[in-house]
C-alpha cells in the first residue's frame, strides 16, 4: 500500500516554494520600476514562462542551478538559442562557448565550462576546438549532474588509493568530506590515472553511495550500460561514456538524440515570455524556437 504524500513533502519534492518565493521577489523588484503592473498578469506570465521552460533565460547562475528543472530548462534553452552554430559546422573553443553562454546567463562561471571541456578533451584545453554537439551533451552532464560527478570522482580517488595499497579497505567519503575535495587538486600521477579501476567495482561503489544521496543521479540502467563497455575504466573514460549515453539523455528529457541535435524543432516558433527586468533589455541573442 502506497503511503500518501503530505503537503510539506509534496512542496519540497517539487521545489514549489522556490518558485513561489522567486515569483514574489521578481514581482516586487519589477514593481519598483513599473508601479502600474498588474500582479495577477505578472504572475500568470511568470508561471507560463516556467511551464514553457524559458524561465532561466537571462537569470543569474545561482537561480539556474537551484533546481534540477532549472538546470534542464537552461540546457534546452541554450540548445534552442545556438544550435544553428553547430548546424553551420563551426567549431569553437572553451572561451568562445563561455561567451555564448554568458549571453543568456551573464555570470555563468568559466570554471564549469572548463570542467565540461575536460569531459571532451580529458584535460584542460582552452584553445582546442570542438563541435557544438560534443560541447552540448558534455555540458548537459556537467551541469545537470554536477554533484553526482564530484561524488564519482571522490569514490574513484579512494578506489585508486586502494589499488596502490591492496591491503587497505575501500572507503567511500562522506558528503561533508566530499565538499572539501576537488578533481583539479588531485596529485595522482598520470600513469596511475590511466590505469583505472575495475568498472564493476567502481559502479557498485557508486550504486551503494546513491542509496543515501540527496542529489540527482543518472538511472541505474545507464550506469550499468557504461560498466559493461570495458572491464576497467578511468574516471574520465567513465564520464565520457555517460555524456554519450542515450539512456542518460532520455532520462533528463530535454535534448533530442545526438543524431537529431541539428534538426529544426517541430512546432510553431515562439519567443520566451520572460518577465524579469533583464529580459526587457535588448540582447543580441537568437530567439529560441
Amino acid at each position: 500500500m502506497t503511503s500518501e504524500v503530505g503537503p510539506e513533502d509534496y512542496l519540497a519534492k517539487h521545489q514549489v516554494l522556490v518558485y513561489l518565493e522567486d515569483a514574489v521577489y521578481q514581482l516586487v523588484d519589477f514593481k519598483r520600476d513599473y508601479p502600474t503592473v498588474e500582479p495577477a498578469q505578472f504572475l500568470q506570465e511568470y508561471f507560463t514562462t516556467l511551464k514553457n521552460s524559458d524561465h532561466t533565460l537571462y537569470r543569474e547562475y545561482q537561480f539556474v542551478r537551484t533546481t534540477p528543472y532549472n538546470r534542464a530548462s537552461f540546457i534546452r534553452s541554450f540548445w534552442k538559442c545556438f544550435r544553428q552554430i553547430g548546424k553551420s559546422g563551426d567549431l569553437l573553443n572553451v572561451r568562445e562557448y563561455h561567451s555564448l553562454i554568458c549571453l543568456v546567463c551573464p555570470d555563468f562561471p568559466l570554471e564549469l565550462i572548463q570542467k565540461t571541456a575536460r569531459i571532451i578533451f580529458l584535460e584542460d584545453a582552452m584553445d582546442s576546438l570542438t563541435s557544438f554537439a560534443d560541447f552540448l551533451y558534455a555540458l548537459q552532464l556537467q551541469l545537470y549532474y554536477e554533484e553526482f560527478l564530484q561524488r564519482c570522482f571522490d569514490i574513484y580517488d579512494m578506489l585508486m588509493k586502494t589499488v596502490k595499497s591492496p591491503r587497505g579497505t575501500v572507503y567511500i567519503p562522506s558528503a561533508s568530506q566530499s565538499a572539501a575535495l576537488n578533481p583539479s587538486s588531485s596529485q595522482n600521477s598520470a600513469l596511475t590515472m590511466l590505469e583505472g579501476v575495475e568498472s564493476r567495482q567502481f559502479v557498485d561503489a557508486i550504486l551503494q553511495d546513491m542509496q543515501n544521496a540527496n542529489f540527482k543521479y543518472p538511472p541505474t540502467v545507464a550506469l550499468l550500460e557504461v560498466q559493461k563497455k570495458a572491464p576497467r575504466s578511468t574516471f574520465y573514460g567513465f564520464v565520457v561514456s555517460l555524456a554519450r549515453s542515450e539512456l542518460l539523455n532520455k532520462s533528463i528529457g530535454v535534448l533530442p538524440p545526438r543524431t537529431d541535435v541539428y534538426h529544426d524543432i517541430v512546432g510553431t516558433p515562439r519567443k520566451p515570455q520572460t518577465v524579469t527586468k533583464r529580459a526587457l533589455l535588448t540582447r543580441s541573442v537568437p530567439s529560441p524556437d
